[in-house]
């Protein structure tokens, strides 16, 4: 008999709503399992965050580093309390000290807009919302965190990178996942660049490698435009986008301005994406002021996991991943016919919205 596959995944549930959401996603996932079975994962918790640096003086350890490291994927919740910072006045994120160990240089966020849900945008467009956000996260303005200097209390200096291995792989990354959307979504593929290459050299230095990569995909369409007219065009007209590249700032920035235009950050998951390892978490941060209160929407660290699922099943050739991904996918549409978040304006909570999308999966 063939033995059922099993993947190590290291769990964070970190701060705030963290832990709440993480264990609204396991108990999807241990429902999947019911529906799907085939397949094991096995959760090693770990601990990290900024409680944790309050308990500890250490918000990651070395060894929470190693079993990272070593799982197949790692599924993050939330971290970071705003009164917890380190001596610098920085918060804490976990997340960001992953990325750069772990060389996870490709940040995917997926924003959709859901049509049962009220839209924020009176062009009834704003119910096809549906685009990806890549953003390089090793390099760029945040490249500079922890390497800023302050001089006699009058002058501050932070130095953004950007190199060319950099910005090849990171634009080769977005224009495989233009193609994969065209595969699945049987649209064109584009690519948008987006930079300030008008005034930076290191901008126009971007670009220029954006485009000799574009060279190479010639079915996919690619175009550039300047960060200040992306923002106002991604109000205007969220739906003309598609796959969304740019720096590590402008690429938060970018996010959460257009997961306020589907409604709810709370939709928006991400990930982390390397070489050889992921970490996958919601885009929202650890809302500490709606913590223990049940209010929290899962969501976006459920899609998270089924990113996570995508993620495995093409690095591990297994099939029923992907398959498992696309019912908790479906899940999720047809839950959200039924319920209403409460940042909609609904009663429904993180409970409630659990449940629903588990009742989900099991008629699917």
């Amino acid at each position: 008999m063939k033995k059922e596959p099993r993947f190590s995944i290291a769990v964070l549930p970190g701060d705030g709503i963290g832990p709440e959401i993480v264990a609204s996603c396991l108990e999807v996932l241990a429902a999947l399992h019911e529906r799907l079975g085939g397949i094991t994962l096995d959760y090693r918790h770990i601990e990290g965050g900024a409680a944790h640096y309050q308990k500890t003086g250490t918000a990651f350890s070395a060894d929470s580093l190693e079993q990272c490291r070593q799982a197949d994927a790692v599924l993050f919740g939330a971290i970071g309390l705003p009164d917890v910072r380190y001596p610098d006045g920085t918060e804490i994120s976990t997340q960001f000290d992953l990325r750069f160990e772990l060389d996870l240089y490709a940040g995917l966020r997926p924003i959709r807009s859901y049509p049962c849900l009220p839209r924020v945008l009176v062009d009834p467009r704003g119910a096809q919302i549906d685009l990806v956000i890549v953003r390089e996260q090793t390099e760029g303005l945040l490249y500079s965190r922890g390497r800023g200097t302050l001089e006699a209390d009058s002058i501050a200096h932070e130095t953004m990178k950007i190199s060319r291995e950099g910005s090849r792989r990171i634009s080769e990354f977005a224009f495989r996942v233009a193609e994969r959307r065209a595969r699945s979504k049987r649209r064109v593929a584009h690519v948008t660049c987006v930079d300030k290459a008008n005034v930076l050299s290191s901008m126009a230095f971007f670009r220029r490698v954006f485009t000799e990569v574009a060279g190479a995909y010639t079915a996919v369409r690619a175009d550039c435009a300047y960060i200040d007219s992306t923002a106002m065009h991604l109000v205007k007209a969220p739906w003309d986008f598609d796959v969304v590249l740019t720096e590590n700032a402008f690429g938060g920035i970018l996010s959460d301005l257009a997961a306020g235009l589907v409604g709810s950050i709370g939709l928006v998951p991400s990930a982390d994406i390397g070489d050889r390892h992921a970490v996958f978490q919601p885009a929202h941060g650890s809302a500490p002021d709606i913590a223990g209160k049940g209010v929290a929407n899962p969501v976006g660290q459920i899609l998270s996991a089924v990113l996570m699922l995508d993620w495995l099943a093409d690095r591990h050739g297994e099939p029923r991943l992907a398959h498992g991904a696309r019912i908790i996918e479906r899940a999720v549409e047809r839950a959200l016919t039924t319920i209403r978040p409460i940042e909609f304006g609904g009663k429904d909570g993180t409970s409630a919205i659990t449940k629903a999308i588990i009742t989900q999966i099991r008629k699917d």
